[in-house]
């Protein structure tokens, strides 16, 4: 899961167009800025969608022509956190490489974003934008696109590009059986486990289904965002009103599609996290590991106040007097008093854990569940663009941390076959080089979806 302290916000960043972006936090870009798989239409006269994000891309594109834009127009259209930390400055003197930008198309559209693409003289640039529940821009990327490194040819280059991203790595090809087993198709230390960074959000979401499938819970069943609850994100619910309501529906897609925190803690509230336990001992091989399992809040505050002093006094305490030390020390803790990191920080003993087979497992229930709102809440933010007709359905959760991405696939081929691609990397020295490792990882996991249908 992406730290809140790397402003994923804005501008021009140098990822892959056609990589999704992976946080937890992700806030409004890992996030926000997840691309769909629906299909370009170029129009002479794209048509900008009437909704939040579309008002505010029109507004967007006209304010170029009148760059430098004054502090008070810019305060009516983002929002307060993101001029906080992109102040009005630096967005001008962005927006004043941007003369001349024009719209090509809309891609895609969401409750809360908008995707598309654009020239500028002869250049093509890909814009996602995003807003927050107030209708301001939280998230704002215009970059060129690059395409991706050509797909592995077969299991033994997969194997060997893999192993150069990062020093720790783990995958998994597999093809879920009419039992939900998950059979091995191919695999580098699948039963290793490793930090999942927001991929855990899967087995927050199997709790919420359940609960569902037994009545004790509905997902038009609203839910309040208390301010004690909220942790740290670009965009989504840690930018609504303390004590608004949120639908659990609601809250579990903007957990998935925008890997938003505070959708994910309120969740973990709403269930109870021994209910999120009791999927993990059913859907993973290592759930000791898991054990309080954490809510992103309590992540952020054991690694950021006091470090590395309350770390190691968390992690020398047994189950019990964990869960006391949660409730009695961290849950008196305040966001605010966090301070910044940017090299790995404990990210291998106080994070998320499971093993490439544990992800595949947490996809294999999750279709057991067999729900239209679980399929709607997984698709449509993979990024991978596979071909529609031979994958119908796709589901992503990604992951990432400093020094930590991970990527978890699953597709179901026009044949009624079911694979699980899960690759997970990591570095507990150094953070990774995004710009190099989201795209061979995409690469790779894209790649295997052809490997497995022609095996």
């Amino acid at each position: 899961m992406r730290l809140p302290f790397r402003s994923t916000r804005v501008l021009a960043l140098a990822l892959a167009a056609t990589v999704v972006p992976v946080t937890a936090v992700a806030a409004g870009g890992q996030s926000a800025a997840a691309t769909s798989r629906a299909a370009q239409t170029v129009t002479d006269a794209p048509q900008i969608p009437d909704t939040a994000a579309g008002r505010q891309l029109t507004w967007f594109l006209d304010a170029l022509s009148r760059v430098p834009l004054a502090e008070s127009e810019l305060r009516e259209h983002f929002a307060a956190g993101f001029l906080k930390e992109i102040p009005a400055d630096e967005i001008n003197k962005f927006a004043a490489t941007l003369k001349g930008l024009k719209l090509e198309s809309v891609t895609a559209t969401g409750a809360t974003s908008l995707h598309g693409t654009a020239k500028l003289g002869d250049k093509d640039y890909v814009i996602t934008l995003s807003v927050d529940g107030d209708g301001k821009i939280n998230g704002i990327r215009i970059n060129q696109p690059q395409p991706l490194p050509p797909g592995p040819k077969d299991w033994r280059e997969l194997d060997t590009r893999l192993r150069s991203v990062a020093p720790n790595v783990g995958f998994l090809a597999a093809e879920i059986d009419s039992r939900g087993r998950c059979q091995t198709v191919h695999g580098v230390n699948v039963d290793r486990p490793r930090p999942l960074g927001s991929v855990f959000k899967l087995y927050v979401l199997g709790a919420v289904a359940e609960r569902i499938r037994d009545g004790g819970l509905s997902w038009n069943t609203k839910v309040t965002i208390r301010p004690e609850w909220k942790s740290p994100s670009e965009g989504g619910l840690w930018e609504r009103p303390d004590n608004s309501k949120v639908t659990v529906r609601e809250a579990a897609k903007l957990m998935i599609s925008i890997s938003d925190n505070t959708a994910a803690d309120i969740l973990i509230h709403t269930v109870g996290r021994e209910a999120v336990e009791a999927k993990v001992r059913q859907w993973s091989d290592h759930p000791e590991l898991n054990i309080p399992f954490l809510t992103t809040k309590e992540l952020f505050l054991l690694k950021g106040i006091d470090h590395p002093r309350q770390a190691r006094t968390y992690l020398g305490l047994g189950t019990a007097k964990k869960r006391k030390y949660l409730r009695e020390v961290v849950a008196k803790q305040s966001g605010s008093d966090m301070k910044p990191w940017t090299t790995p920080r404990e990210v291998d003993t106080i994070e998320w854990f499971g093993s490439p087979r544990d992800v595949c497992r947490a996809y294999a229930g999750l279709t057991k569940l067999n729900s239209k709102t679980l399929d709607k809440t997984l698709s449509g933010f993979d990024g991978l663009e596979l071909d529609a007709r031979k994958w119908p359905t796709v589901w992503f959760k990604g992951g990432s941390e400093v020094g930590l991405l991970d990527l978890a696939y699953l597709g179901r081929s026009s044949s009624g076959r079911t694979y699980v691609i899960t690759a997970l990397a990591y570095d507990r020295k150094k953070a990774l080089d995004e710009d190099t490792v989201i795209p061979q990882m995409v690469s790779l996991s894209k790649g295997s979806f052809s490997l497995v249908r022609a095996k």
